[in-house]
């Protein structure tokens, strides 16, 4: 809820509200402008909107034309600038050949997931509500931790998700430059059941060998086996976990 911006970090939830406006407002205004001429800037405050309520979601720019009126050309010019400005970020699909991962669908990831959650207007009693956003939020929160890390680890790998036609998924795909992989799960909720582990024994069948380890990431405290290279962890094993 937070989001990772030490000023949002340090005040107080009433105040926070008021930093993500500004920062908002400053970044829209003057950098997002500097990229581009953009005539109407409600506009484009209406599409972060729109992208904060798919955070985690396959970014489909059809769809996303149609929903707030603006028309794909323009649509696509305003994602570009957003990732120029390091508000959102297209997270590539993971496919065995290089031709299906060019053509395949991305999902969309806010950099920062305070900036999400002020957006579609939750707190944190609200998120965790049923229908509320806990589930993206957690999925984008990870996306963007593992994302980060990849800028100062000694291991190279690029971040991918991964969807199959008939809706097999798996949220974060880490591979190596030699091809090994590891999967990650995100779950907001405290308790793992076999079936969270659906996707990662599908890749883990696939890949055999260069499948190194599947990990479901939840809100719980402890660290529990499902099988041959298979765990679930709690979130906060992202950073307290050595190498």
């Amino acid at each position: 809820m937070r989001g990772g911006f030490p000023e949002a970090v340090r005040r107080q939830p009433r105040r926070r509200p008021a930093f993500f406006d500004s920062y908002l407002s400053t970044l829209v205004s003057r950098d997002v402008m500097q990229l581009s001429a953009i005539e109407r800037l409600g506009e484009l405050r209406k599409l972060l909107a729109l992208l904060a309520s798919r955070a985690g979601g396959l970014l489909v720019p059809g769809t996303l034309s149609g929903l707030s009126g603006i028309s794909r050309s323009t649509l696509n010019r305003y994602l570009d600038l957003l990732s120029a400005a390091f508000l959102v970020k297209r997270i590539p699909a993971w496919a065995a050949g290089q031709t299906q991962r060019a053509i395949s669908t991305p999902k969309l990831a806010f950099v920062d997931s305070g900036i999400a959650s002020h957006l579609l207007g939750q707190d944190s009693g609200r998120l965790a509500e049923p229908g509320g956003a806990a589930g993206p939020m957690v999925e984008n929160f990870v996306l963007m931790e593992l994302a980060r890390q990849l800028t100062w680890s000694d291991q190279r790998a690029e971040l991918y998700h991964y969807r199959t036609k008939d809706g097999t998924e798996v949220d974060a795909v880490l591979e190596t430059p030699d091809g090994r992989v590891v999967a990650i799960e995100a779950k907001a909720a405290a308790t793992v059941r076999t079936e969270d582990l659906a996707g990662l024994r599908h890749l883990a069948t696939r890949l055999g060998e260069r499948f190194v380890a599947g990990f479901v990431l939840y809100s719980g405290q402890q660290t529990l086996p499902f099988g041959d290279r298979l765990r679930a962890m709690p979130i906060e094993s992202l950073w307290t976990v050595e190498p």
